[in-house]
């Protein structure tokens, strides 16, 4: 029987992909909602069987981001040619203005923390330049301080003007959760969680211990809550994600530098799942692909074709929605429902065990509850494509573009162009000292679905899609634009390596 999901109208998206994965929350929020749930079980990190309920109380740090994204007066401050104490004095009648009483009214501790006013802003300075969407035009409590150790981390909020703080969900809105749920259910999560806490959980690091300066005790959430929910049990793409996150920590590269390729194979990985979750509810049994055009001066024959593949993935979704709910119609119990005596009750009875929907509700006030089958079928695809198309409809698009795998530049359509930093990640990623050319062209074709060569686009050769040059001249591109990077070496013509520059540190 499948799990009642709280606080949805009704359950079609929720079982196809998990509650939930949205399009605002993209690869650097879900990462940092993770390292929030991560945190909060760091004595047994990564290590819950499927059928565990989950918790998590997270930090608030109102202090914290209060000091770094509502304090707009401290550089003015600093700036004026009065005496430090009073400097202190003015900042302090300020920020005691636009404080939220949520553990933000006295903020004297400061003065034990920072012998000079000019230290205290300068650290204000340092933390924010290094912050996530610092000069975006979010809500203050939305902006997150870069996560230099554990308290740093905190969860999104909504501060309103009486006082109250609430998470709302739009930009920590579970897909962090679900991230922690995939790499429990990796077969490495245990190994993979020991080592996050080791590298990313230390108190003590210089960083960390700037961030608590400003921040003195940590803040947590009134109670603990549990994570969303994750349909599967096992899935192929949570061990690729799990062993991408363990090959990248291997590096030898310091942790916060790492940090940048996790969230940018986050991304690509929970991009791959949600479009494998969609080809499978579907019924389309070929792999996922992403045809890419390495972007040259000149308008290439790939262009087009990849246009089209990202259109293709664009659409999966919506199509698995419909064939989700479609497919109760060949279930063994919709057949038994439409032979009972009462045919129309029996199958709302099957829609709503299985969806959720219809609700006693909406069946007592008429709505639906002398509806037949069909039409109950025809009004919830028409209700769930409408829903989807507000969110989760938008991740391929939001996500494929924030990793850098999309792009409309020099075109007019968007299609798949990876940019230099996806590139790197994948190098850091697959490469542990060097690859040659072909073989790596190989891996990320079978890790990640994307084709960039002929030999990997051998079946758009055969089905007569695009000609064999085209493949082998943007094959090339990608070699010369890796040489560039300083990722390739060519030894002759017919022969170059990539090379990682971080090779692994030899211990994982």
């Amino acid at each position: 029987m499948r799990p009642r999901i709280d606080n949805v109208d009704f359950a079609v998206d929720e079982h196809i992909w998990g509650h939930r994965l949205y399009d605002e929350q993209l690869p650097h929020l879900t990462v940092l909602e993770f390292l929030g749930v991560l945190g909060s079980n760091r004595d047994t990190p990564l290590v819950a069987e499927p059928t565990d309920k989950v918790r998590y109380r997270p930090q608030r740090q109102i202090r914290l981001r209060g000091l770094l994204f509502n304090n707009p007066y401290v550089e003015t401050v600093r700036e004026r040619p009065i005496p430090d104490e009073e400097k202190w004095r003015v900042w302090s009648e300020h920020f005691a203005k636009g404080a939220t009483k949520l553990g933000d009214e006295d903020m004297d501790y400061l003065r034990q923390v920072f012998t000079k006013f000019d230290d205290f802003a300068k650290a204000i300075e340092l933390l924010r330049s290094s912050s996530f969407e610092a000069r975006s035009n979010k809500r203050w409590s939305s902006k997150f301080v870069f996560p230099f150790g554990p308290d740093a981390l905190y969860e999104d909020l909504r501060v309103d003007s009486n006082g109250g703080a609430t998470n709302d969900r739009r930009f920590f809105a579970r897909t962090g959760e679900l991230l922690y749920l995939m790499l429990c259910r990796a077969t490495r999560g245990p190994e993979l969680g020991l080592k996050l806490v080791d590298r990313l959980f230390d108190r003590q690091a210089p960083m960390n211990r700037l961030v608590k300066a400003l921040q003195g005790e940590i803040q947590l959430a009134e109670s603990a809550r549990d994570v969303g929910y994750l349909p599967y049990a096992k899935h192929p793409r949570f061990d690729r994600l799990c062993d991408d996150w363990l090959a990248i920590l291997s590096r030898d590269m310091p942790i916060y530098d790492a940090l940048e390729h996790l969230i940018t194979i986050t991304g690509l990985n929970q991009l791959l799942y949600f479009l494998e979750c969609a080809k499978t509810q579907s019924g389309d049994v070929e792999p996922v692909e992403f045809v890419c055009e390495i972007v040259s001066k000149e308008r290439t024959k790939v262009r087009a074709l990849s246009g089209d593949s990202y259109q293709s993935n664009q659409a999966a979704s919506l199509r698995a929605v419909k064939a989700a709910v479609e497919g109760i119609r060949l279930t063994d119990e919709w057949a038994d429902a439409l032979k009972s005596d009462y045919p129309d009750s029996e199958c709302a009875k099957l829609m709503h065990a299985v969806f959720q929907w219809p609700t006693a509700d909406e069946e007592d006030d008429g709505g639906v509850g002398s509806t037949s089958g069909d039409e109950l079928v025809r009004k919830l695809v028409e209700k769930a494509e409408s829903r989807h198309g507000q969110h989760i409809g938008k991740i391929h698009a939001a996500w494929s573009k924030a990793i850098g795998l999309s792009s409309r530049r020099l075109a007019r359509r968007t299609r798949y162009a990876p940019n230099d930093r996806l590139l790197k990640t994948l190098v850091v990623t697959i490469v542990n000292d060097r690859m040659q050319f072909d073989e790596f062209l190989h891996e990320v074709h079978a890790r990640y679905g994307l084709v960039i060569g002929d030999a990997e686009g051998i079946r758009l050769v055969h089905e007569k899609q695009v000609d064999q040059e085209a493949l082998s001249e943007n094959r090339g591109s990608l070699e010369t634009r890796l040489v560039g990077l300083g990722l390739v070496r060519r030894l002759s013509d017919s022969c170059s390596f990539v090379e990682n520059p971080f090779s692994s540190e030899g211990v994982m």
